[in-house]
């Protein structure tokens, strides 16, 4: 239970005011469906949490504690840093012609694919025999951060102050990415 909710706590994190947010508001606001963008994304997500998952347990029989530990350390400063340094434009998907649904579920598929939050599953599962619980607490921590930008669209700037969060998140990401990488170097 522990990784689930560290993992949901430290995707929720990582989702505050990220791309994938963005891209499920402006798709609910183009297309007005919220049932068919919220399956999309819940397909996508549910597909790129198991994914990463299991390639974290993959990787959990290649290295050795100390070497999990050092890259559980690196996902969470690449997802910290990345929050606070950059942030990149997103594709409104405007030339795709498919359904409600499938644009969703495509579209954030390739969006979170490879994305901060699949690196923090995969480093959460690689540290967990229960890598399975890793997917859960992502896929819940995704969700919990996303739906509320289908529901609120546009509007979602306005009441929530996005750019704060996001820095509060990217730092609190990026200290905990600190410690668990000076942990495993044995330096604290």
């Amino acid at each position: 239970m522990d990784t689930a909710f560290t993992t949901f706590l430290s995707v929720f994190l990582a989702e505050m005011g990220d791309r994938t947010q963005i891209l499920a508001a402006v798709l609910a606001l183009r297309y007005r469906n919220n049932k068919a963008i919220l399956a999309g994304l819940a397909c996508a997500t549910l597909l790129n949490c198991a994914i990463s998952a299991a390639g974290g347990s993959v990787i959990d029989s290649w290295m050795s504690e100390r070497l999990i530990q050092m890259f559980a350390g690196i996902a969470y400063i690449f997802a910290g840093a990345g929050m606070l340094l950059w942030r990149r434009n997103v594709d409104p998907l405007s030339g795709w012609k498919s359904p409600a649904f499938l644009t969703a579920f495509l579209g954030l598929f390739i969006l979170e694919f490879g994305d901060k939050s699949q690196f923090i599953i995969a480093a959460q599962s690689a540290r967990t025999p229960y890598w399975g619980m890793a997917a859960v607490g992502g896929f819940i921590g995704i969700m919990a951060a996303t739906v509320p930008a289908v529901i609120l669209r546009a509007r979602l700037g306005q009441i929530v102050p996005l750019k704060p969060i996001r820095w509060v998140s990217g730092a609190l990401l990026l200290g905990w990415g600190f410690v668990l990488a000076t942990q495993a170097n044995g330096i604290s």
